[in-house]
């Protein structure tokens, strides 16, 4: 990785490329609509390029935006006037709206309570340990087992028989 603090286009591109997939799917998570969520990943690249962080490799490269964005979308979900939305009047068809493939496990993996999905995404889907995201999301390593582990026991409940913990 490179060591400067400023990054040419095509390093910022690169960068982009590698992680917006998964910062997207961050933000979706928290947002549950399309347009805040592509408003929070924008953000999350913005706020990137404006700190320039030095990263060490990819793997810290994706943990520091996977937080940055988390936290871009819970403060945005704080401000007062998000307050006022109801959450409830968003439906399913808003994850079909967000252009991911949404196979049985993934639309429950979707439906669980926040604290549990995102921990649930980082282990299953992108591969990440316990230890590693409980960094990333600055949440103590047990708190993110416990997610882990509730989160497995609702998948088994929702997915019954097809519910296959590897």
């Amino acid at each position: 990785m490179a060591k400067s603090l400023l990054r040419t286009d095509s390093e910022i591109a690169e960068i982009y490329k590698r992680n917006a997939d998964t910062v997207y799917w961050v933000c979706f998570n928290y947002m549950k609509n399309r347009a805040d969520t592509e408003d929070a990943v924008s953000d999350t690249f913005v706020k990137m390029i404006a700190a320039t962080p030095i990263f060490e490799s990819e793997e810290h490269e994706k943990a520091w935006l996977i937080r940055t964005a988390a936290n871009i979308c819970k403060n945005y979900l704080k401000h007062w006037r998000r307050r006022l939305e109801n959450l409830d009047d968003y439906t399913d068809s808003l994850i079909v709206e967000s252009g991911f493939e949404i196979d049985e496990t993934l639309d429950i993996v979707c439906r669980l309570p926040e604290k549990y999905k995102t921990a649930v995404y980082l282990h299953y889907y992108e591969g990440y340990t316990s230890v590693q995201i409980s960094k990333m999301l600055q949440k103590p390593q047990s708190t993110i087992r416990y997610y882990l582990h509730e989160a497995r026991k609702a998948l088994k409940k929702e997915l019954g028989g097809n519910f296959d913990e590897k």
